[in-house]
Order: C-alpha cells, then structure tokens, then sequence
C-alpha cells in the first residue's frame, strides 16, 4: 500500500522529520540527537512486524504515535492513476486483495483519508498474521487465508525484500515502483520490472 498505491511522502516526513521533532520536543533534546536516537532504533526493527507496529513505537518512546500520525494527515495522498488503476480492475473479473504491513491504526487513517478501501475484495494486515510480507511464511498464511494461484497471481510492491519474498514463494508477476516517494529521486529496481505509475499497466 504505502509507496505502491500511495505516495511514501507520508510515512517518510513522519519516521524521518514529524516524530524525530515531537521527540525532540517531548524529551528537550535537539533535533539531530533526536535522529541519531530514533534512526538507530528504527535500523534494530527493519524486516521485523515491529517496525510498522504503531503500538509497538507509542510503547517504546513513550508517545502517541497514532495521533501524531494525524497531524500530518494532509501528506496522505494517492499515487498516480491509481483510482482509474482501481477501477478499471472493478470492472474486470479479478479478485483484488490488498495485502499490507501497514499496522490496522495506520490502516484506518490512510483509508480514511483515500476513500479507497471499497475497490478491494478483500484487506490483509501482515499484524493480523502475526508477521511481515518479508517473511517467506507471510505467504504460506496468506494462501491460507485467501486462497490464490501463485502462476497467475500479480503483486505490485515498492519494496526490495518484500518482492523477493514473494518470488522466493513463487509469486509469478511481480513489479516494482521506481519512486515510491514523489518528493524523492527514483529508485534503482534492476531485480524486476517496474512501473513509473499505473497508466502503465492500465486494464484495457
């Protein structure tokens, strides 16, 4: 969801500047303490469900993340082409499953904000099973869940490791997004094909 359907500008100003402020403010340290501190902590929980757990940082620094996600709200925004991407999958005969390592908070706030979650057949938080998309057994589970034919299945990811992931479990068709971030320069995605927005691989 964050960076594929929707622009990474949201989550990149609040990890990177909007909490590191609030913590520097909260705890009277400067801002560039502030980041060394959280940057370093955010590094330990890459790859792991805790990183993207909005209850897991309110725990450890002792702050509400949730409503400070709410301040920066107005960042929140859909990628290029990705309602007219929507639906024209609507009117296919495709079944439409998001799958997100967003925490359900963070969820609520975004679907909130993009009116989008109606296009979807179904919506799979990676903290409802107990793990990330990085992680080999996500998929194990998903299939469980939601059954699908890996051969004829088609995720669409701006991460890295979440895409191997999938390939490693045999997901077919997989593409990239080359800039997640619309405020940020490109990204280098020479493992898979990617796209530059969804006019690309528009359903006729």
């Amino acid at each position: 969801m964050d960076g594929t359907l929707l622009d990474l500008r949201f989550d990149n100003q609040f990890w990177r500047h909007h909490l590191p402020q609030r913590y520097a403010e909260q705890y009277q340290i400067s801002l560039a303490e502030a980041k060394t501190i959280l940057l370093s902590r955010y590094r330990e929980q890459q790859g792991h469900l805790q990183w993207y757990c909005v209850d897991y940082w309110s725990n450890e620094f002792n702050m509400d993340v949730a409503t400070l996600k709410a301040e920066l709200a107005h960042l929140i925004a859909l990628r290029p082409q990705v309602r007219e991407f929507l639906q024209a999958l609507r009117q296919s005969d495709k079944r439409i499953v998001l799958v997100t390592n967003a925490h359900q908070t963070s969820l609520s706030l975004k679907m909130h904000h993009t009116k989008i979650a109606h296009y979807f057949d179904r919506i799979v938080c990676a903290h409802d099973l107990g793990m990330p998309k990085e992680q080999r057994a996500f998929w194990e589970q998903l299939h469980l869940l939601e059954p699908f034919n890996p051969a004829h299945t088609l995720l669409v990811d701006d991460s890295l490791p979440i895409l191997r992931s999938a390939a490693n479990y045999g997901i077919a068709h997989l593409l990239g997004i080359y800039q997640p971030d619309s405020q940020a320069p490109p990204n280098a995605v020479d493992e898979f094909k990617a796209i530059h927005s969804f006019q690309e691989i528009m359903p006729a």
